[in-house]
């Protein structure tokens, strides 16, 4: 009799241990899977938030532009990538390269346009790319006309030459349109277009400056 009760006392506890154990193996599993459930949904809420921040991020690009002229003041610019895509971002890339700063406006006709961005400061220069000639008479539409104060490339005979050279039209110069690739248009300082064609001695009916007579760009900067 004792013994039966012994071993019934054993099997007992072995029955407790077995579902102490079977519980604790529960337990753990249901922490395991929540902990990996939390980890899962906290990854999420940072993939939504680098896409957030992604999409805030693109929305604030900016497409305005301040050009600094020694001497003569600001002119500020928006472009337009909708009508010259590839133009406005090889321009931009320069702008972030600092690569205009300290360029000169080396060529300026009055009631036509100035020209700068010359590294070399003749006409002759550039960066070390060039871009499509986003234009009509290249098989590219490009909608912005040539009116007072449109930026635009100017390029050789070659239609896909313009590669730093950019030019600001002082007057209406419709003729230009389909040829050239204008992107931007001027949304203040104009004035300093005009006060630059108005003083700057020039050597020819070309508009050749002098380096010494050339208006200095100080900086062009992205801004917003």
């Amino acid at each position: 009799m004792k013994k039966n009760i012994l071993l019934l006392f054993l099997v007992l506890i072995s029955v407790v241990s077995i579902v102490a154990c079977n519980k604790k193996a529960v337990d753990e599993n249901v922490t395991e899977t929540t902990t990996v459930l939390e980890t899962e949904k906290e990854t999420e809420k940072q993939v939504e938030t680098v896409k957030e921040t992604k999409k805030n991020t693109e929305a604030k690009v900016s497409n305005k532009v301040e050009i600094s002229i020694k001497n003569y003041g600001k002119i500020t610019l928006e472009l337009e990538p909708n009508a010259a895509p590839q133009t406005v971002e090889n321009f931009v890339k320069l702008v972030n390269r600092g690569f205009y700063d300290g360029l000169t406006f080396h060529r300026i006709i009055k009631d036509f346009m100035i020209q700068g961005g010359d590294p070399l400061g003749n006409g002759t220069g550039g960066s070390e790319e060039n871009v499509v000639g986003e234009f009509l008479s290249n098989g590219i539409e490009n909608n912005i006309s040539h009116k007072r104060g449109v930026i635009s490339m100017a390029r050789s005979m070659d239609p896909n030459s313009a590669s730093s050279q950019f030019f600001i039209v002082h007057k209406d110069s419709e003729f230009l349109d389909g040829n050239y690739a204008a992107f931007g248009h001027v949304t203040s300082g104009i004035e300093v277009v005009d006060k630059i064609c108005d003083s700057v001695k020039v050597e020819d009916d070309n508009g050749t400056v002098l380096k010494e007579n050339q208006p200095v760009i100080e900086y062009i900067k992205m801004i917003d």
